[in-house]
């Protein structure tokens, strides 16, 4: 049959016992190290994808504001505009009443001025008209 030496048992037990004295020493420590690695690589992976879940979210709300308030800006704008051409059409407005009163104001007052002229001018044509008659005729004309 066979004949196994006794060394061969020896290296047989020597391996397993190495094999132990590694496992225990070396292998177990070294893929735990690796585990807790897997496992911090995939929780920064998660963190990193939340945070980019979470900057995505910010970046839309700040679209959004910034969106909101542009259109509060252009409609305040535009309710300014608004206000200013009311504005303008209300001083216009004013401005052409205040120049149409002061021209018919001063319609009137030329329109006095012409007849008091007139008048003048009329008392001083029959004063002037009896004048030169006394002169021509030599007494008065009555």
């Amino acid at each position: 049959m066979l004949n196994v030496d006794l060394s061969v048992l020896w290296v047989i037990g020597l391996l397993l016992l190495l094999s132990v004295i590694l496992n225990r020493l070396i292998f177990k420590p070294v893929l735990a190290v690796i585990k807790k690695r897997e496992d911090a690589v995939a929780s920064a992976r998660e963190l990193a994808e939340q945070a980019a879940a979470e900057a995505r979210q910010a970046a839309e709300e700040f679209d959004r504001k910034t969106q909101q308030a542009r259109s509060e800006i252009y409609k305040q704008m535009d309710d300014m505009r608004q206000a200013a051409l009311a504005d303008r059409t209300a001083l216009i407005d004013d401005t052409r009443r205040e120049a149409e009163a002061a021209l018919a104001s001063a319609r009137t007052e030329l329109a006095r001025d012409v007849d008091a002229a007139r008048a003048t001018l009329n008392a001083d044509a029959d004063a002037l008209a009896a004048e030169a008659a006394t002169r021509v005729l030599g007494r008065r004309a009555s």
